[in-house]
Order: structure tokens, then sequence, then C-alpha cells
């Protein structure tokens, strides 16, 4: 199969702005868009038998009518269209082992508007075997994709005492085909002794921000050969990394986050920061896995 971005449509405007996304995203990787539906019930292809009788409509319908959108929206982009008997996780964690990302809806909730929501996305990103991008309905304008490189760039959350180089390739793979900047951030928590009776200690504090600095730099060094052309920004803050992370996403066009792999099938999935990610972020989030 040739390399693919593979989109999970349940006929929601959020699923469709996921559409609009992944096609803007296979069109900059020069990849096939896959448009994927589950649907338990579907039946054997009927022939010759009235609208109303065929079982299968409106599951064919949803996948026909978001890939008639954005062949307009695309006329050079190959776009395939998938319907699939079987349950939309199921479908959609197969999908991910066979795709580049996979990218799906969220829905927003009212009034605590920042929250993520979705009885399939959650497990998805969970247990995806690659990146799953989280997209909301709003992230996405309508009328064609524009042509020049987005302001907002991509932000990637980074904890450079660990493994992340597939979440650094995720993301300076992402900023190069935008033409855009990529800022990585490196939140770091205080220990209890930095904190005096009068505030911090600013000798402590200042050793900690120190080691973050040269840390990142170290880590950023090759990746930054590797994509000379990427302009890239490294922030080490002195806060949780969690909060590092929302705060410096704002306005981003792209959040990337890790999350690490799991064996063992009651260990929890996804740490703070991909949490705090995908609850808080206005932008569409990549969730990458990792050892």
């Amino acid at each position: 199969m040739d390399p693919v971005v593979t989109v999970g449509l349940d006929g929601s405007p959020e699923s469709l702005a996921a559409a609009r996304w992944a096609a803007d995203e296979a069109e900059r990787r020069r990849l096939t868009l896959r448009l994927l539906h589950a649907w338990p019930l579907l039946v054997p292809e009927p022939a010759r038998v009235p609208a109303e009788m065929d079982q299968n409509y409106w599951a064919r319908r949803i996948v026909q009518h978001t890939k008639a959108e954005i062949q307009a929206r695309h006329p050079g982009l190959s776009v395939v269209g998938s319907l699939v008997a079987d349950d939309a996780e199921d479908a959609l964690l197969r999908a991910a082992a066979e795709s580049e990302m996979v990218v799906l809806g969220s829905r927003g909730l009212v009034p605590v508007e920042s929250y993520f929501l979705g009885d399939i996305s959650m497990p998805v990103v969970a247990r995806a075997e690659r990146p799953v991008v989280l997209v909301r309905a709003g992230t996405v304008e309508d009328g064609p994709p524009p042509r020049r490189a987005a302001a907002g760039g991509v932000v990637v959350a980074l904890d450079p005492r660990g493994p992340c180089d597939e979440l650094l390739a995720f993301a300076f793979e992402s900023a190069a085909a935008r033409g855009s900047p990529l800022r990585a951030v490196h939140g770091r928590s205080l220990p209890v002794d930095a904190y005096v009776p009068w505030g911090v200690d600013h000798g402590v504090t200042d050793a900690i921000a120190r080691d973050a600095r040269k840390l990142l730099g170290q880590t950023l060094r090759p990746w930054r050969d590797r994509f000379p052309r990427v302009e890239v920004i490294d922030s080490a803050v002195l806060a949780s990394p969690a909060k590092a992370v929302v705060r410096a996403c704002e306005g981003a066009d792209l959040l990337v986050v890790g999350r690490r792999r799991h064996h063992r099938p009651l260990a929890p999935h996804l740490g703070p920061v991909a949490q705090a990610a995908i609850h808080h972020a206005r932008c569409p989030v990549a969730v990458v896995p990792h050892d």
C-alpha cells in the first residue's frame, strides 16, 4: 500500500474538519488521503435497489460527499474512500498500523469549550502505534487551502532527559512540510529545595535553568543539522511541563506531544503533558507514540 494519511469519518462537523486538515497535510507531504468510515452493519453491495432500501446508503453518502468536497479543494490530491464493516475503534487502530498518521475529529464541550471529547478518539490515541492527530471543528477554515506558510508554526513538547527521536522526527517533518518554524518547549518543575521562606533560591533556579537549556540544545543539535531549513526556537521554562506546553501552543498551527508505548494491558497510556494538551490546546494536537 502506498503511504497514506487516514481520516476517520462519522458525518459530524468535527470529522469534516479533520478531513480538511488531513487533506492539507497529505498534500504537503505528497501522500494519499484515505477517508475511512466504519459501519458494523455494512452489508454486501446491493444491486439495483432504490436508495431508500439500500442499508449502506448513509454510510456511502458520508464518504462520497466528503470525497467530493476534498477533491474540489485539492484537485491534484489522491483520495480514496474506504467503507469497513467493523467497530470504529478496531478499524481505526488497524488503519493506524498502515498509515503515516490517523486524523480524528474532536468535540468541544460547552461550557468547558476547551476540552476535547470523543468516545472513539481517546482509546485510539492511547493505543495506536502511529501518530494520531486530533482536530476540532473551526480549526480549518472554509475555502481554498492557504498557499503560504502558516504564521503559528509547530510546537513540540520535549523532555530531553528521555528518548524522543520519534517525537522529534514527526515535529521536524511537520515543520519542514509547512515551511514554518519549530518551537521546542521543555518545562522543568522546581524541586522542593528550590523554595525558601521568602520565595525561591535563585542560585538553585539558575542552575536548573542552565541544565535544562544545555540538555535541550544537545538534544536538538543533530536535528538542526538534519533539517537545516527549519528555524528552531528552543525554550526551557521553569514551570510544570504541562503548563509550559499549553501556554506555548497558543496560536500555534500544530502541537506535537509524546506518549510512551506500553506493553502491559493495564498500564496508563497518556501522561500529564499529553492529557493537558488534549484537554486544553486549541490547535490540532498530534500524539506520537514512542519507546
